[in-house]
């Protein structure tokens, strides 16, 4: 089921190929490894997604297509898993990136964290400015934190995808084995 599922929505080599925006990277972008959808490349492309999801800005998305290539994982797979990050989650996703830095640094019982600003939606430049500001001022904390916790992501990500995947398997499995010990009614 999950393989049938995504190849009906992930789009092909042969179709990205037809893209001449991306004619610049050559074949390296068409390699098999990086359309393939099994459990490793799924797993990988998730990982990698969920790692570079917490890049600031927007690069996150160029960062889990460049890790794609790298680490030979599913390109579109990667993709989307950076999608968990938006304007709403990414306020609590460095909150509590921050704290986990603080906690490892040994900085829980200093100065307290100012609330982050407030997103108004009629300037959102100004907006992302103010949240910059505030994420700056967080400091070593919040660079520690976020490497720890897009690890953290990442690993979770990994493992849920190879289980749930192995589960399922089991599944599909031990189900075909008793439709064959059935007898045919005729």
């Amino acid at each position: 089921m999950p393989r049938k599922f995504f190849k009906r929505y992930m789009p092909t080599a042969e179709r990205v190929r037809g893209v001449r925006a991306l004619s610049l990277f050559g074949d390296m972008l068409f390699h098999p490894a990086l359309w393939d959808l099994n459990r490793r490349s799924a797993a990988g492309g998730v990982a990698v997604g969920l790692f570079c999801g917490l890049i600031p800005g927007p690069l996150q998305m160029l960062g889990a297509g460049i890790a794609a290539l790298l680490f030979r994982v599913n390109l579109p797979v990667s993709l989307l898993a950076t999608l968990y990050t938006n304007p709403l989650t990414i306020v609590p996703l460095y909150f509590v990136a921050y704290k986990i830095g603080a906690f490892v640094m040994g900085a829980a019982g200093g100065k307290e964290v100012e609330p982050p600003p407030e997103f108004v939606v009629s300037q959102p430049m100004a907006s992302a400015e103010a949240f910059g500001a505030w994420a700056l001022e967080l400091g070593a904390p919040l660079v520690l934190g976020v490497f720890l916790l897009a690890c953290m992501l990442s690993a979770a990500g990994y493992l849920l995808v190879r289980v749930g995947w192995s589960l399922y398997l089991r599944y599909a499995l031990t189900q075909r084995r008793k439709a064959r010990s059935r007898p045919v009614d005729r």
